[in-house]
């Protein structure tokens, strides 16, 4: 029985869209692994709701909900 749904491969896509629910942003994701990922590092988005991580040029683009 599994409990919790297998995490994401991190850094897998360039683009993710995130919401007020994902903050504080962070690169890796909450929800994706971190094995085999650059050092978690926290992205400030609030004030223009456009980030990019300085380690594997992810894009973040924040929705409203």
């Amino acid at each position: 029985m599994q409990l919790h749904p297998p995490l994401q491969k991190a850094c897998a896509r360039r683009t993710y869209e995130v919401t007020e629910a994902d903050l504080p942003l962070s690169c890796p994701l909450k929800d994706m692994r971190l094995w085999d990922a650059h050092p978690r590092v926290y992205l400030p988005i609030e004030a223009t709701g456009h980030a990019i991580c300085p380690y594997c040029d992810a894009e973040f683009v924040l929705k409203n909900e």
